[in-house]
């Protein structure tokens, strides 16, 4: 397996982002929802709308993976709404239901969408489906989130993997300000 590396550039995520969403709104939520929350592809693949929705079809404010508690930020609930106004569902039906059945798509799938729009938007680096938790793991330790909450998240065993598994230098400057 290839080292894939996170998503540094905000100009490349918004053209990612972008691009996606012309594709397909189920994809655009994968994406969206991957770099916001920092999950695993195999635990975004098995959600259904049920996860997502509570009474009256209104949308919840988190999830719960695996015992984690998941919150779901105002990016990652537009792409919901977005989604969830372009798709015909009920709520046992997978939320990245393949085109081919009522399955959900393939790691695979994932993997060969991501490469072909990453590829569109320029990027160079390798990137595969971890690549999206890499990215919110990076954007969260440079926005100041302590590395130990990533850890936490990631299930890591040290700091110091987790800003491997990030790539984040530890020489990076960190933008540590409460602008009161």
């Amino acid at each position: 397996m290839e080292y894939v590396h996170p998503i540094k550039d905000i100009r490349k995520i918004r053209l990612m982002k972008k691009l996606l969403k012309l594709r397909s709104t189920r994809d655009h939520l994968l994406f969206v929802l991957g770099i916001n929350t920092g999950l695993r592809i195999s635990e975004m693949l098995p959600l259904t709308f049920g996860d997502i929705l509570i009474e009256r079809e209104a949308l919840t404010s988190f999830i719960s993976i695996r015992g984690n508690t998941i919150f779901l930020n105002t990016r990652v609930k537009d792409a919901l709404k977005l989604h969830l106004s372009h798709t015909a569902y009920t709520r046992d039906d997978y939320l990245f239901r393949s085109k081919k059945g009522s399955a959900p798509i393939t790691r695979q799938q994932a993997y060969r969408m991501i490469q072909e729009v990453a590829k569109q938007a320029g990027i160079k680096e390798n990137i595969g489906t971890h690549t999206l938790r890499k990215t919110f793991g990076y954007h969260a330790y440079r926005k100041g989130i302590a590395i130990s909450l990533i850890q936490q998240r990631f299930h890591q065993s040290t700091p110091a993997e987790t800003r491997r598994y990030i790539d984040a230098d530890r020489f990076d400057p960190i933008e540590l300000d409460v602008n009161l």
